[in-house]
């Protein structure tokens, strides 16, 4: 790559990130001896950008900071590790080590990502490396999960088209180990790899992809299998819907320029869409995603951070402009968009048979939370079933677990604990709930303005009653929330959102697709329990009465004036 392609678009001064990219020698910087300093439970801020790429962000636990500053401690510095899975499969063996890892390292829970990813919260600085090491051993990694690369490869794990979801998988699984990077410094710093450089590289360490300041941000990509659109492939800077006939897989649908990622106040920020712009057959799904990197790699703006992502690149050039440079660099041309059509963007709870004669059972977790609590101790019970399970376990994109490819001898027994701990499938919870999912947020994300994960469920219960009354308890609705405008539970695509303004206080979104094809648009802003609820309430009796057959919340608000439709990130604010 020549040096005016790692200039940003404008030719304006690189960001300080840029820099400590470049200096970082592919992202070794000085983690090494950071992590031997045992004055402090933190790290310099260069070296805290570095770690994202090695899957792990520097947090501290904001409920304790007023208190340790009061007793002149430094904050609760403590660090979240993410553990890739592309497509989110793991084995039993695999699920039962994050599950030893969680309890001797972090804070004794597990976190299932919306990008089908785990997290471990509550890490400290002097157990990092034997918790990535013993990650490593079981043949997942932490490398790449965060930071400015390619993240985890999302995947639909569609249970009941089994032949078809292990070919599309195998694909994603091939452009995440294609989009890797390169670098030595993950096994050199974690794993006490011998430094080593390719052979072919003349002596010289080389990111093909990448180049040696990697992408001006960060870039995901999901593989969806129609009818459902469980990886909200368009909120994904690159996307592939899988086009299926007859049984067989064809090829994919491209879609390109997705993002959920704001600022509050900022209308040069927002949350958008990504278009489909043809058709590739599986053998060239590869080529079509390295090529599609390069693009951003070389014309995303490295000046400002938060006009840095794929999304941004396009809208300001264009959609026919990049499928022309695409074309360039593919040196050859996409076919046209073939059919498709996505139905929901949910996950099927409960026992379902696959094509392949397994058995997949689907488990509710709220919001991915996979901890014990008095009176249902699912994390015991996961450990159990890994024990005797001899299938699968998938990771889906709406923080729920499938115990996959379970065959009809071990059914009985996985059964026997399913209902020895009384798990769930969600059946007992309203359909609003089922279709939630909240981030993280407080008190460990740096970014949360107000709680999502503390407090979504309490809301719920709350809208329950409301629901009960309407006759809406099991209408499937999408419901989102964040504690800041980051979109990490892809709030933008939900029917209902919150989006964290301060404590107790969000901005309320209506009408998003239900199929995740659509965003939604702000209803109300900066309001706190009390008004949200006197809100939705005479909006959900309404739409229990004056709806049409089939007609889904997101588009009755659309019908009834509450709300304009949205469907392009740059009508958003309008």
């Amino acid at each position: 790559m020549s040096e005016n392609n790692l200039l940003s678009p404008n030719s304006a001064p690189h960001s300080d990130v840029e820099d400590i990219k470049r200096r970082s020698n592919y992202l070794r910087g000085s983690l090494a001896e950071t992590l031997e300093d045992r004055i402090t439970g933190s790290i310099p801020e260069d070296d805290n950008r570095l770690m994202k790429f090695h899957g792990s962000y520097m947090q501290d636990d904001r409920d304790l900071r007023n208190e340790r500053a009061k007793q002149k401690l430094e904050p609760a510095y403590q660090f979240m590790l993410r553990v890739r899975a592309a497509g989110g499969v793991i084995t039993p063996k695999q699920w039962l080590m994050m599950d030893d890892v969680a309890q001797k390292y972090a804070n004794g829970t597990i976190r299932l990502t919306t990008r089908q990813s785990f997290q471990l919260h509550g890490i400290i600085k002097w157990n990092m490396k034997k918790t990535i090491q013993e990650v490593n051993a079981q043949m997942l990694s932490t490398l790449a999960a965060c930071g400015d690369v390619n993240r985890n490869v999302m995947c639909n794990p569609n249970p009941y088209q089994s032949e078809v979801h292990e070919e599309v998988y195998e694909w994603a699984s091939k452009i995440s180990n294609h989009l890797d990077p390169r670098t030595r410094a993950y096994y050199e710093i974690w794993l006490d790899g011998e430094k080593v450089v390719d052979s072919e590289s003349n002596g010289e360490e080389q990111e093909p992809i990448y180049g040696p300041v990697y992408l001006p941000r960060k870039f995901k990509i999901g593989v969806a299998v129609p009818p459902s659109n469980d990886v909200d492939v368009f909120s994904q800077d690159l996307g592939f819907i899988a086009i299926v006939e007859n049984g067989k897989l064809l090829g994919f649908n491209v879609s390109v320029g997705g993002g959920m990622g704001m600022t509050h106040g900022d209308p040069n920020t927002y949350p958008q869409i990504a278009r489909v712009i043809g058709f590739c057959t599986p053998e060239q799904v590869i080529d079509v995603a390295e090529k599609t990197v390069t693009i951003q790699r070389d014309y995303g703006d490295r000046s400002v951070r938060k006009h840095a992502r794929f999304k941004y690149t396009i809208d300001d050039r264009g959609i026919d402009w990049f499928v022309g440079e695409l074309h360039n660099r593919l040196g050859w041309k996409l076919e046209a968009a073939k059919p498709y059509t996505f139905e929901h963007n949910g996950d099927r709870y409960g026992w379902v048979k696959g094509s392949n004669n397994k058995w997949h059972y689907t488990l509710f977790i709220q919001n991915g939370r996979v901890k014990d609590e008095e009176g249902y101790l699912l994390m015991t019970a996961l450990r159990e079933i890994a024990k005797v399970h001899t299938g699968d376990f998938r990771l889906t994109p709406n923080q729920n677990l499938i115990i996959g490819n379970v065959s009809s001898q071990k059914k009985k027994k996985v059964e026997q604990l399913i209902q020895e701990y009384g798990l769930t499938d969600g059946a007992a919870y309203s359909a609003l709930r089922r279709n939630s999912m909240a981030c993280v947020a407080l008190p460990t994300c740096g970014l949360a303005m107000a709680e999502s994960e503390r407090y979504l469920p309490s809301l719920l219960d709350k809208l329950e009653l409301i629901l009960d009354e309407a006759g809406l308890r099991e209408e499937d609705i999408v419901i989102r929330m964040t504690g800041c405008p980051n979109g990490c539970a892809r709030p933008a695509l939900a029917e209902i959102a919150f989006i964290g303004k301060a404590p107790g206080k969000y901005n309320m979104y209506l009408g998003g697709g239900f199929a995740g094809e659509r965003l939604n648009k702000m209803y109300k802003e900066n309001i706190g329990e009390e008004e949200i609820l006197d809100t939705l309430k005479p909006l959900l009796q309404q739409y229990a009465k004056e709806r049409q057959e089939g007609e889904h919340f997101g588009d009755f608000v659309i019908r009834a004036g509450y709300v304009k439709e949205v469907r392009s990130g740059q009508e958003f604010h309008a």
